[in-house]
């Protein structure tokens, strides 16, 4: 079956580009293939740093043809409806219609027979159109092209059926020779070694004359290349690669054609802290490091070159030598701020906070500094083992890494380089700790500190950012969060909930307010409660538990009349209120409770009021109504009871008492009576049903 192959050859895409791209161009050109009527039987994308590549096998060579139907007005229509018709149908006169007799009388039909046009007349302008589309992060135009693409772009080959395809892209969008460039069937090898036009017909050619061009053009077959290169190496110095998948997927789209060599540098460097040495070879150069079987870091370092570099060969040594250079130079940089660092202690750095901005309406660091040192001393005494002297301590010194020569070269190493620094002045290490954990966790696979001083450090990071971006208003709106608030909402939740603390979250967020003063006048806690709560439910996805349920003890009053705050305790009630429903009680309970609510809602709509007030038993005529009143005012202290315990088994099994008077009731009793009086009170019992139930959630937004 014929095969359609397109290579989009451009200069250097970025890495973290690539694999989205080329997939994106793939379902563009299917999309538009199954658009047209040209349905293949599978397509297959390739990316490298310099060409986006699809193929397209079992395209048919020709359109099916297409009958069209149009129906329009009415014989007897006006003659604009008429003349309507036969522009939009393209006929050029009504006796080119046909008349059919239809239910509603005599109707004109436009009857058109389309033919199949050949696949190879149909492809150009489908293909343009989807190289069009695609879009990129960032992209740019070149010369006096109007056309914007990521870099520059240089060819485009399109091969359909063995034979290069007509028409092309035009970059300047007016149709001018100049700008227009064309497909074709040729193509470019590697840039250093095979820069030769490569003549090809079919994705077999191109595949083969790519390879022996210097191009592995399969990512897939580029990392394993890398993945083996690398094992020989570090099994023949008897050395380990320190893993680092990140690094590795993202090397693969930095070459066509990957070699991989051993680099070293002086033992005396490794007297800087190793994530030092660690961060200079990858953020920098993209080198991976290289560990002793003790796993202590080791002086060499693997490169991954571009192109082939025989052994013994000229180009090899000065590949490895002139990456020791460079490497040479970064080290020396870091051992330098090292040296330099140590000299000024971390209490000293202090005062330079207050010339960083850290919001323009936020003030400088050195404020949000003594803020969370202030938010440190109260969460303290919630964190069992928490000193609040050592928590304020902390605090003070956790940004202050952040004028230090290494950080301001390495800004992934801040908080980390804090800890060093704070070990080497004999700070404890248990503050030293705090001061590296305080940005933890940074993402869902970071981990999560467990120490109680750095619990509490990182809580009052987070909660101060929260509570000041909501203070000026400046919150998460739809897809933006500039400032990655919800990220920073599941670090306070990730903080909690796996450390199992109880956090009067309202009363600390209020806290943490009153020390932006005036500033936080509008602030809001119920807000930003409630932004816990749908960050709650995005984080407790994974672990199965629903969202209703969430929002329904979230919802909930507390005896003080405020809002459910502690996240612990909304946890083990979800859990415990999610397997309760599954069974024939819960769920039969939740039917009675709707059923109860929905008679209440329909009466209070019709008498314009609120259904209040307690029943009276003297009213009750039937032993039905009794045997409810008597089931609910006895569950209630009991329930309340175990609910203030957080015995939440118990408590439901409390409301499991109440199915059998609830079924009899309606079994029996009639609500909507002719005796006024008898009614509300029914009514009344039937608002008892709800208030009583929603002790322990809100179950109006429990979804069936």
């Amino acid at each position: 079956m014929p095969e359609l192959l397109l290579e989009l050859l451009s200069e250097e895409i970025p890495a973290r580009m690539q694999l989205r791209a080329s997939q994106e161009l793939e379902g563009l050109v299917r999309t538009a293939l199954e658009g047209a009527g040209l349905t293949g039987q599978g397509s297959r994308v390739f990316s490298t740093p310099r060409r986006l590549t699809l193929v397209v096998e079992g395209l048919p060579l020709r359109q099916a043809d297409r009958h069209q139907e149009r129906k329009g007005p009415k014989v007897d229509a006006p003659e604009k409806a008429v003349a309507g018709f036969l522009r939009a149908a393209g006929l050029a006169s009504i006796d080119q219609a046909e008349v059919r007799e239809t239910d509603k009388g005599a109707v004109y039909f436009a009857v058109n027979e389309i033919a199949g046009r050949n696949t190879a007349e149909v492809l150009p302008d489908l293909l343009a159109g989807a190289i069009r589309s695609l879009g990129w992060p960032k992209s740019m135009r070149w010369g006096e092209h109007v056309f914007r693409w990521v870099r520059p772009l240089r060819s485009i080959l399109a091969v359909f059926d063995g034979n290069p395809l007509a028409g092309g892209l035009d970059l300047d969008g007016n149709g001018s020779d100049a700008g227009f460039l064309g497909f074709g069937e040729q193509t470019w090898g590697h840039a250093l070694h095979g820069a030769r036009p490569l003549h090809v017909r079919d994705f077999g050619s191109y595949v083969e004359a790519l390879t022996a061009a210097g191009v592995m053009l399969d990512r897939a077959e580029r990392m394993v290349s890398i993945e083996q290169q690398a094992d020989r190496l570090v099994g023949a110095a008897g050395l380990r690669l320190r893993s680092d998948p990140a690094l590795l997927d993202e090397v693969v789209g930095l070459v066509e054609w990957p070699t991989v060599l051993m680099g070293r540098f002086d033992e005396a460097f490794l007297e800087v802290p190793p994530e030092v040495l660690v961060t200079a070879m990858r953020s920098q150069q993209k080198y991976f490091a290289l560990e002793q079987p003790s796993g202590t870091l080791a002086p060499a370092f693997l490169v991954v070159a571009e192109g082939e570099a025989p052994k013994g060969s000229v180009r090899r040594a000065n590949i490895v030598s002139g990456n020791e250079r460079v490497l040479r130079a970064r080290l020396s940089d870091a051992r330098f701020f090292w040296e330099q660092d140590r000299k000024i202690l971390l209490s000293d750095r202090r005062q330079a906070l207050a010339e960083i901005v850290f919001h323009a309406k936020l003030g400088h660091l050195d404020r949000r500094v003594a803020r969370i040192e202030e938010l440190s001393e109260r969460l303290a005494g919630d964190v069992e083992g928490a000193e609040s002297d050592a928590a304020r301590q902390a605090a003070s010194l956790a940004k202050t890494d952040l004028v230090t020569g290494m950080v301001g070269e390495f800004p992934e190493l801040q908080g980390l380089m804090g800890r060093y620094y704070a070990l080497e002045e004999g700070i404890p290490a248990s503050v030293a700790e705090a001061i590296a954990e305080h940005y933890a966790p940074r993402g869902p696979d970071d981990p999560c500190p467990t120490a109680p001083l750095s619990i509490v450090v990182a809580l009052a990071e987070k909660l101060d950012s929260l509570v000041g971006f909501w203070s000026i208003g400046e919150t998460p709106t739809g897809s933006k969060d500039p400032y990655a608030l919800r990220r920073t909402a599941l670090g306070v939740i990730r903080l909690v909930l796996e450390n199992d603390l109880r956090l009067p979250l309202k009363d600390i967020c209020q806290e943490a307010a009153r020390g932006y003063g005036p500033l936080a006048a509008g602030f809001d806690a119920d807000a930003l409660l409630n932004f816990f709560a749908e960050r709650l439910k995005v984080a407790l996805r994974g672990a199965g538990l629903r969202h209703d349920l969430i929002a329904a003890v979230f919802a909930l009053k507390r005896p003080d009349g405020g809002r459910e705050d502690d996240l612990t305790r909304l946890v083990r009630r979800v859990k415990t209120l999610q397997q309760w429903l599954s069974g024939d009680t819960g769920e039969n309970l939740l039917i009675a409770y709707r059923r109860a609510a929905n008679i209440v809602r329909i009466e209070e709509k019709k008498d314009g009021a609120a259904v209040t007030g307690p029943t009276d038993r003297h009213l009750f005529e039937q032993r039905e109504e009794q045997a409810l009143s008597m089931a609910l005012e006895a569950v209630r202290p009991t329930l309340d009871l175990a609910l203030v315990q957080e015995d939440f088994p118990t408590a439901l099994a409390d409301l499991a008492g109440l199915r059998a008077p609830i079924d009899a009731f309606f079994d029996k009793v009639t609500v909507n009576v002719e005796a006024p009086d008898l009614r509300k009170n029914r009514l009344r019992l039937l608002k008892g049903i709800q208030s009583t139930m929603d002790r322990v959630a809100l179950f109006d937004i429990v979804e069936g």
